[in-house]
């Protein structure tokens, strides 16, 4: 078995909308048919007893090595805690090849799983050792080392319920929610709200306590102190059991609790001050340690927090005590699962000490022996759900503390003898307000219901059933696509929007273009949806990102499909029929939002055909409105757009609004037919949009076809009294489209330029010349820049084959270089004729076009 590609497809794709590892695997013949190897499976299972291949989710039948691989790392991942489901092997047109195609939550994780599960399958294959356990070991502990932890996951996850977009920024708690000017992001329980000052406050436990008294907020008498000695003078004016911990600190670190001995104080100052030389010494108040969260203006949970404790059974020491608590798998190491394990560290072994207790003891039954004084769950702590008996007057208290500091998201501890009193009615206090509280202790308590505060966060992160959403845009097409982008993102810029616009020309955030070169894939579509500037986007969607990565974004409002034709780049990556090629440029048509339009050509019947897959509503346009499938349509009541007395027709059951062809400069009156269907195509996406026809009339009538606006699309010059068009046709359907535009246009001679992209089929380079053999006069072939691959002098060739049989060319001349092709063309025009450039480097090209204009 030979693996000779594997990508991460990050978004939906032509397989699934999940993100998936795409492997391109080879199979030997006996690979290709493993139910006929003896016991394979039998030494499969022996080895991974999890993994069953007869019940592998692939569409086809699991009796490959490939389809044995793919289900091997989908369960991999699940045994790992990875949430997975799909997986396929999907067979090639060549035989023994598979595309294998396997779900993953975690990059990382999927990719290291389909390595091992590579290595299990040649392992069953060949009878060789495989240490599953070791396998899976490496694979959990990766997987907790990159995956969300507790409180992140939570406020992911209810952002996904809400249908708000996100994305990691980083491999730890960064995440953005939301796309454009309507972003908003996280860290952990940080908000980009969350105040930088309000934060450093929190962190100054003995400011916070003089803001909260000036509030009126209960908290404890004490102050900080900078010595051993001082610590000492401290807890005597106190008089009675103090509390040291470190002024700025957080989880529980270097504090001691209910101390009131000289030595115990002097101990611990020397921990406290191990963390920070400023050390508070404050009054210690019995009762219970609760933790109040506060998102907004709101009490959303409330837990009682018990230090880790062990209850003897007469048997068993301290020691097995605690393992056999730590053996639950509810807890771990760090913040990354629901309970801590319990440490019997220095601390601890103290706080047994003045019990009369060490590691050994074996306590009589029903004893509890307490292991720390502090109940922060990171030491191994347990929590109790309390959020229904928090009395209202204590909810405002915690409300109005975490306002005084100013925080958004804030976790209140409370030291009280309850909480179904306010604070005036029993002996309790706020001891500290915590930025960025951990959230497991409410999503996962030990007892008691869980709270659902991963969704009051995105609720007050997002009011109102907001989703973060802009409007989005894609347009994928063999043709088309970057005039009908250009055109969309110009019609909804009229309205005032900030537009972003991703097309083969480049990233633009309004007018300015931040990026250059062919960025029509979903690289440059995420660039675009992180930009704070951006109300709206429209993205050329291309065949190339789909394939190698997928779409950018989750789902779009609108999908647009120009058209696919005899399709483009056929033969490459196991795209091999028009039909092929349908199934990728539909996938932005199966990711339109349930409330969004897939906006489709009627007279291409390939993509006619995509409605079936669209989730929402589709408007189809065509020129002729009397076409079977847009006839259908409009008599069913629904959004058609047509072409009818010389103008664009919006209709829908009794409504219709027209736009003269007269009154659209990129149609030229309505001759150049391919322009027409690119401003049908963006009238119908800007109406599916709801933009206001005003606006819309304004906008296209504003829209101008040049070099700047659209470069090397039907761009047209004028030069020495001869007309000048440029464009970068590249396909039979596009060359057969601008012959048809030209022939509209008077001229005494035709011309034009053409080369041929190297990573054509020899059929379609070929039938390019064979269309313009029988339209032009004079042919100019050149070989430049576009070979990709092919043998100097191999395109001309082909170009050259395509007018054996040429009915007009009188005149065919071959040329190195696309400049001097141009030149030489310019030389031969006359007053009254007509030259088609075919260019290749967009930008250079056009600069020597104007360059030679300016000149004449």
């Amino acid at each position: 078995m030979e693996v000779s590609r594997v990508r991460a497809l990050r978004g939906p794709n032509l397989w699934c909308r999940q993100t998936v590892i795409e492997a391109i695997v080879s199979c030997t013949e006996a690979e290709r048919a493993i139910s006929d190897v003896d016991a394979f499976e039998i030494r499969l299972r022996a080895r991974f007893p999890d993994v069953d291949i007869l019940r592998s989710t692939s569409q086809e039948p699991a009796n490959s090595l490939a389809h044995a691989l793919a289900y091997a790392a989908l369960r991999l991942q699940s045994q790992a805690g990875c949430p997975v489901a799909f997986s396929r092997a999907a067979p090639t047109i060549e035989p023994g090849v598979y595309q294998v195609i396997v779900e993953y939550s975690e990059e990382a994780v999927g990719r290291q799983a389909f390595d091992l599960a590579q290595q299990l399958c040649v392992a069953a294959m060949q009878n060789l050792p495989f240490d599953i356990t070791e396998g899976l070991s490496k694979l959990r502990e990766l997987n907790e080392d990159i995956r969300l932890g507790p409180s992140t996951g939570a406020i992911v996850q209810a952002a996904v319920r809400r249908g708000i977009p996100y994305r990691r920024l980083t491999e730890g708690s960064l995440v953005q929610f939301g796309w454009g000017s309507r972003q908003r992001r996280i860290q952990a329980a940080e908000t980009d709200s969350s105040s930088a000052i309000a934060e450093e406050i929190a962190q100054d436990k003995e400011l916070t306590k003089r803001l909260l008294a000036a509030a009126g907020v209960p908290v404890p008498a004490g102050r900080c102190v900078d010595s051993a000695e001082d610590a000492w003078r401290a807890a005597s004016e106190i008089g009675g059991p103090v509390v040291l911990k470190p002024r700025d600190g957080s989880q529980g670190r270097g504090v001691t609790v209910n101390i009131q001995t000289r030595e115990q104080v002097m101990a611990a100052y020397a921990l406290a001050a191990e963390i920070t030389p400023d050390v508070i010494v404050e009054r210690y108040y019995p009762g219970h340690d609760f933790r109040l969260l506060v998102v907004g203006d709101k009490l959303v949970a409330a837990a009682r927090r018990d230090p880790p404790q062990v209850i003897g059974d007469g048997e068993r020491s301290i020691a097995q005590l605690v393992a056999q608590i730590n053996a639950d798998p509810l807890r771990g190491e760090g913040h990354g699962s629901s309970l801590t394990k319990i440490r019997l560290d220095d601390i601890a072994l103290a706080t047994m000490a003045a019990q009369n207790y060490h590691a050994d003891s074996v306590p009589e039954k029903g004893v509890l022996v307490t292991l720390r004084n502090n109940a922060n769950l990171s030491t191994g702590g347990t929590a109790t759900d309390v959020t229904d008996h928090v009395h209202p007057e204590l909810a405002a208290t915690a409300v109005a503390a975490a306002q005084m500091v100013g925080l958004d998201i804030c976790g209140i501890d409370l030291v009280s003898e309850n909480v179904y009193d306010p604070l005036d009615k029993q002996a309790g206090c706020i001891v500290e307000v915590n930025a960025a509280p951990g959230l497991r202790m409410h999503l996962n308590p030990s007892f008691g219901k869980g709270r659902a505060v991963g969704d009051a966060v995105i609720d007050n992160m997002f009011p109102d059933g907001a989703n973060g959403r802009i409007p989005v845009v894609a347009v994928a097409g063999t043709n088309g696509k970057t005039t009908t982008v250009r055109l969309i993102a110009h019609l909804v810029a009229t309205t005032g929007l900030r537009v972003g616009m991703t097309n083969s020309d480049g990233v633009y955030i309004g007018r300015n273009r931040i990026d250059t070169g062919d960025c029509s894939g979903p690289r440059s579509a995420r660039n675009v949806l992180l930009h704070p500037d951006v109300d709206a986007a429209v993205f050329e969607t291309a065949r190339g990102g789909v394939l190698r990565e997928g779409l950018g974004f989750d789902r779009c409002d609108v999908a647009v499909v120009t058209n696919v034709g005899t399709g483009d780049h056929l033969g490459l990556n196991f795209i091999t029929t028009v039909e092929d090629l349908a199934i990728v440029k539909r996938v932005i048509v199966e990711n339109v939002a349930p409330d969004g339009y897939a906006v489709l050509n009627a007279a291409d019947p390939i993509v006619a055909a995509m409605a079936d897959n669209c989730p929402g509503s589709v408007i189809y346009f065509a020129q002729d409105r009397n076409h079977p499938v847009l006839a259908t349509h409009r008599a069913q009541g629904r959004r058609s757009v047509y072409v009818e007395g010389g103008a664009v027709v919006m209709a829908e059951g009794g409504f219709e609004h027209r736009i003269d062809l007269s009154a659209i400069p990129l149609v030229r009156n309505g001759l150049i037919g391919f322009q027409v269907e690119n401003a049908m195509a963006a009238l119908a996406a800007a109406w599916a949009l709801g933009l206001d026809w005003a606006g819309v009339r304004a906008g296209i009538a504003s829209f101008v076809n040049d070099a700047g606006t659209a470069p090397g699309r039907f761009n047209v010059f004028s030069y020495r009294g001869a007309t000048l068009i440029a464009d970068y046709g590249h396909n039979p359907d596009a060359i057969a489209a601008l012959v048809q535009a030209v022939n509209a246009m008077p001229a005494h001679r035709r011309s034009v330029v053409i080369s041929g992209a190297g990573d054509r089929r020899d059929v379609d380079i070929r039938r390019q010349t064979e269309i313009l053999g029988d339209a032009f006069d004079d042919v100019i072939l050149y070989e430049d820049m576009c070979q990709r691959g092919r043998a100097d002098g191999e395109v001309l060739a082909l170009l050259r084959a395509g007018l054996t049989n040429a009915r007009r060319a009188t005149h065919v001349q071959e040329l190195h270089g696309e400049f001097l092709a141009i030149d030489t063309a310019l030389e031969r025009l006359q007053p009254g004729d007509l030259c088609l450039i075919l260019i290749d480097q967009v930008e250079e090209a056009l600069a020597h076009i104007a360059a030679r204009i300016a000149a004449a």
